[in-house]
C-alpha cells in the first residue's frame, strides 16, 4: 500500500474519528487545567501509535508506516474537528 492508500484508509476509520472527536471534547473540558496544544499533540501522537499496537494483525505495512501516516491522519481529523467546533461556537454566539 502506499502511504496515501492508507491515509484514505484510516481517514474512514470510525475508530480513529471517534478517538480524536474525544481528544477535542477532552481538551474542551480541561483546558484551564491543562491547556490544548500539549494535551492535543500527545493524544494525536498516543491515537496513532495504539491503533496499529492493538487492531492490526499481520498487515502488509509496516508499523512505522503505519504510526507516521497516523500522525497525519490525526492531525487532519483533528484540524476539521477543530474547524467545525469553532464554527459551531460561532454560530452559537450569534
Amino acid at each position: 500500500m502506499t502511504p496515501l492508500e492508507i491515509i484514505l484508509s484510516q481517514l474512514a476509520d470510525p475508530f480513529r474519528i471517534g478517538l480524536v472527536v474525544a481528544l477535542i471534547a477532552t481538551m474542551q473540558r480541561t483546558r484551564a487545567v491543562t491547556g490544548h496544544l500539549v494535551p492535543l499533540a500527545l493524544g494525536v501522537s498516543f491515537i496513532a501509535i495504539i491503533i496499529p499496537m492493538t487492531l492490526t494483525s499481520g498487515d502488509a505495512v509496516p508499523f512505522l508506516m503505519q504510526v507516521a501516516t497516523g500522525i497525519v491522519t490525526n492531525v487532519l481529523l483533528l484540524v476539521a474537528g477543530l474547524g467545525l467546533l469553532a464554527l459551531w461556537q460561532r454560530l452559537r454566539r450569534g
